[in-house]
């Protein structure tokens, strides 16, 4: 039985850098935190980048957010882990699962290196960009260990510990769940392995619904062969979206937008959709019913809490009705 559908939003903790000079005000975004929670969305979510789309620090922001709401989920979508150390990272996600009463998930990526700016966020941290994949396995490794466990000794590649504790542990049973950010047309079997031997679950960003499905049959092809439950894994997909029904608008917007975010429109088409409440819908529909058990969508957009009203008002409504029946 397909499991009902959990939705979620990006908090603009980069789009409150792109309007201006000046220090940013963090509102907007604890504003729209507590905006989806009342509108009973189930989750929200931060990004993460620390020279390539400066922003707010993602687990400091969710620690703010926890105070501010009661209910959703908080995640980040997705964080950059191989830039930290395991042992802080652990500390950091354990507080904050703390704060929000056991309310914190780790979406996880290694992200890009496609230009001088990505590379040199790894740089500065005295990171290789090339072994960042690696370091991503062995930290997802120690964190579930140093979660549950009173001592890690732990001897890899790129993390050596000995006897090392972390405390707090978080709330959650066996540690903040970790989802890893997963791609079919631009992945490689090493991060289906990855995810699917290691993770709590996958996330899909930039692959159609076909190819998002492609992307878990192989992570779930993975944690069968390493002798986990295949079915259990988390499934996600995070999505960017315009919400008018002035499609042209709602596209001219969009691109504006990404690329303020990212200084150029990579991924182009593979972006969307930008226009009608219901194209928007049928789009996320399309997702569910490849696997996504839950849906995060960033609104490419300068008034991201216009885009919220209009999500909850014109867009959630449909995706629930569509999927009234599959269950």
């Amino acid at each position: 039985m397909m499991k009902p559908l959990r939705l979620g939003v990006l908090l603009p903790t980069r789009g409150i850098l792109l309007g201006g000079e000046g220090p940013p005000d963090p509102s907007p975004v604890l504003r729209m935190a507590e905006q989806a929670e009342a509108a009973g969305l189930d989750s929200v979510w931060v990004g993460d980048s620390l020279t390539a789309k400066p922003r707010l620090e993602p687990l400091a922001t969710l620690a703010a957010v926890a105070m501010r709401t009661s209910r959703v989920t908080l995640g980040t979508a997705v964080l950059l882990a191989p830039l930290r150390n395991p042992v802080q990272l652990c500390q950091m996600a354990a507080t904050v699962d703390i704060l929000s009463g056991g309310r914190l998930v780790l979406g996880m990526g290694v992200g890009g290196a496609f230009d001088e700016a990505q590379r040199a966020e790894w740089q500065v941290v005295g990171v290789d960009p090339h072994v960042r994949g690696a370091r991503m396995t062995e930290l997802v490794e120690v964190c579930r260990r140093l979660w549950v466990e009173d001592e890690v000794t732990f001897h890899g590649r790129h993390f050596t510990l000995e006897a090392a504790r972390s405390e707090p542990k978080p709330l959650q049973p066996g540690g903040v769940p970790m989802l890893l950010a997963t791609h079919f047309g631009t992945g490689s079997e090493a991060q289906y392995r990855r995810a699917g031997q290691h993770a709590d679950g996958a996330m899909g960003i930039s692959d159609g619904p076909e190819a998002f499905a492609s992307m878990l049959d192989r992570v779930r092809f993975h944690a069968g062969e390493a002798g986990r439950d295949a079915e259990a894994l988390r499934t996600a997909f995070y999505m960017t979206v315009n919400i008018g029904h002035d499609v042209e608008r709602a596209g001219r917007e969009a691109d504006r937008f990404i690329r303020a975010y990212y200084g150029v429109n990579v991924w182009a088409d593979k972006w969307g959709p930008f226009g009608a409440p219901e194209t928007v819908a049928e789009r996320l529909v399309e997702y569910a019913r490849a696997g996504a058990q839950e849906i995060i969508v960033r609104f490419a957009a300068p008034d991201p809490a216009s885009q919220l009203d209009a999500f909850v008002k014109d867009v959630v409504p449909a995706v629930r009705g569509a999927l009234a029946g599959d269950g």
